[in-house]
């Protein structure tokens, strides 16, 4: 995969620990292991992991497959709040 240019600006961050934490509730939610959700996706244990601790972004097309795999929408998957204790997230931030 290539590498980014620039790093991710910091209001990124707390939407990706967000869908990290989703990833996991609705992985054990079913009472799957990190193993079975992988084999689920065609992936290793190690990418879950990866992307329950926010160490790695899942790709768009790992979305896709995670989303079907538990049996939500992607807009599911990533629309959760991220802010810690509940408070709103910079949505802000100007684009490219």
């Amino acid at each position: 995969m290539p590498s980014r240019l620039t790093p991710y600006p910091e209001w990124i961050h707390p939407h990706r620990r967000a869908l990290g934490r989703r990833i996991r509730d609705l992985r054990t939610a079913r009472g799957w292991s990190q193993e079975r959700l992988a084999a689920r996706i065609g992936a290793e244990r190690r990418s879950v992991q990866r992307y329950e601790t926010a160490a790695h972004t899942p790709t768009y097309a790992d979305l896709l497959l995670l989303a079907r795999a538990l049996d939500v929408t992607v807009a599911q998957l990533v629309d959760v709040d991220p802010g810690p204790e509940g408070e709103p997230v910079q949505h802000d931030a100007p684009h490219p």
